[in-house]
């Protein structure tokens, strides 16, 4: 999908993602000491919001225009201290230019494209990383084809954790965390489940259903990564986690 088929999509519904921030994204970055963070793929801004609301300095950026209006449009509901931490930018992941003080934090979350796209925005965002900074990436994991639910359904755009720590060997990071995570997901009107087009990360917001009758499970590839303060390679393994 192009910048224009995004535009067509956010435009033709309310928050697509929902409003409340991704789980993963909480579990990770709750309690750290904020710092100046870059969302790269931002969408309507649910996960900026939410680190914004915890103090951090954030700049999001998305290709989507109508996207962009959209989080502004939230940005401008919410408490002034709040919204002065926001900033949001157009422009493409796969050609961002950091500044040169970097970024404390790097968010990707569910940026779906093919593998050397998603190299390019990655080592882009590895490269936004101040010392001692923080990259997670959070996206559908490829075998959520076969032991999920939801997501998309085109193999090229889904990816493995080990295949984050290949795409960014040579960034010089320290592997904290590289899994393959377990989503409950409700079955409500609208989630189309495992043979169907839409993405399970937009019914992730209804907490309340988890656990209960139609949830069903979608596997997420999450990595988190550190920039050395002294230099040296990647290393760690990837494991299997379902929380």
């Amino acid at each position: 999908m192009d910048s224009q088929d995004w535009d067509d999509r956010y435009a033709a519904s309310e928050l697509v993602w929902g409003a409340a921030p991704n789980r993963w994204v909480v579990r990770e970055l709750a309690g750290r000491t904020p710092g100046h963070a870059l969302d790269l793929a931002a969408g309507e801004g649910r996960n900026a919001i939410w680190l914004a609301a915890q103090g951090w300095e954030v700049t999001g950026l998305d290709f989507s225009a109508v996207a962009l209006e959209r989080a502004e449009r939230l940005t401008a509901e919410l408490p002034d201290e709040v919204a002065d931490r926001l900033t949001w930018r157009h422009g493409d992941a796969r050609a961002y230019e950091a500044p040169a003080a970097g970024y404390d934090l790097v968010l990707v979350a569910y940026l779906q494209i093919p593998a050397a796209e998603r190299r390019a925005a990655l080592r882009r965002a590895a490269d936004a990383l101040s010392p001692g900074g923080t990259l997670l990436v959070i996206g559908h994991d490829l075998s959520n084809l076969t032991e999920g639910v939801g997501g998309p359904q085109d193999p090229a755009v889904l990816f493995t954790p080990e295949d984050v720590l290949a795409d960014l060997a040579d960034r010089g990071l320290r592997t904290v965390r590289a899994e393959r995570v377990h989503r409950t997901v409700g079955g409500e009107p609208g989630h189309k489940g495992a043979a169907g087009a839409e993405s399970a990360e937009r019914v992730e917001g209804a907490e309340a259903n988890e656990g209960g009758p139609g949830s069903r499970v979608a596997v997420d590839a999450l990595v988190r990564l550190e920039r050395r303060l002294t230099g040296g390679g990647a290393g760690g393994a990837c494991r299997t986690a379902a929380p």
